[in-house]
């Protein structure tokens, strides 16, 4: 019997966010330690009341329904050094927060079991030719998050793009009661992403799920650099897989999106039975 996973999910709802704290609410060796949100997809005040009102929906805060007071970067210290190598960290939004507790505590990556980003790629750009959104959003945060002295796994666009939910599977959702109707539709409907034909992708649900499965995903070490200076290329993960430097990120580059589905869709029904 597998241990549960501990994490704490940095977000910026966010419409694959949503669906990423969904996901994260409904697998069985999940458990959240808490949620905090990032300016990104809207301003601060807007993820954080989407989170709040998604996890609220789902069933994990219990009792709270508002914001805690302090800074998310200190609720990432506090609980991180309080439970040394038990915590991973998820960030599925702009990098900023966690640069800023990187500041403030450089023993964080000595603290988290292991650290998953939704954000960049090796090859191709959402925002613009180069850059991911992400990435794009808070360059120089990325950039310190990749040169802190711990292993990233990026989980980018060369897996999350592949990670599309069709026609099959959206079918699939009407099944899942409220859960399907109320959220996981309504938010796909309205999804707005250059590369959507129909069939949107959810990327930020990819991080997660490499946590709950890490072997959906194959892995390949680089070493990741971030550009923040170039005019055209601002945001850009720069990735080099030669085998003779020395890696600071597994990068996800094959996805076995079968397994993908089969365990988000078996995961949101669990959850849709549990929330009635």
């Amino acid at each position: 019997m597998r241990m549960s996973t501990t994490i704490i999910l940095d977000c910026d709802p966010g419409i694959d966010d949503a669906l990423a704290i969904a996901f994260a609410a409904g697998h069985p060796e999940l458990e959240i330690a808490g949620i905090t949100s990032v300016a990104g997809n809207v301003e601060l005040a807007k993820t954080t009341a989407n989170a709040l009102a998604v996890a609220s929906f789902v069933g994990v805060p219990r009792p709270a329904r508002e914001a805690a007071d302090g800074h998310a970067i200190d609720f990432i210290i506090e609980r991180t050094a309080a439970a040394p190598g038990e915590i991973t960290l998820v960030a599925t939004g702009p990098l900023t927060n966690i640069a800023l507790a990187l500041r403030r505590e450089p023993r964080l990556p000595l603290w988290v079991r292991d650290f998953v980003i939704m954000g960049g790629s090796a090859g191709r750009g959402n925002v613009n030719h180069a850059a991911e959104y992400n990435i794009w959003a808070d360059p120089e945060a990325a950039s310190i998050v990749f040169g802190a002295g711990w292993t990233v796994r990026m989980i980018g666009l060369d897996v999350t793009l592949r990670a599309r939910a069709t026609a099959a599977v959206q079918e699939r959702m009407r099944e899942f009661g409220a859960l399907g109707a109320e959220l996981l539709l309504p938010a796909l409907g309205q999804y707005a992403d250059s590369h959507t034909t129909g069939a949107p992708a959810v990327h930020d649900v990819c991080a997660v799920v490499s946590v709950a499965a890490p072997s959906v995903f194959t892995y390949t070490p680089a070493l990741v650099q971030v550009e923040t200076t170039g005019r055209l290329t601002s945001g850009m993960t720069v990735t080099d897989f030669s085998p003779s430097i020395s890696p600071n990120a597994l990068v996800a580059t094959d996805i076995d999106v079968d397994r993908f589905w089969k365990l988000v869709l078996e995961t949101y029904e669990s959850l849709a039975a549990r929330m009635g």
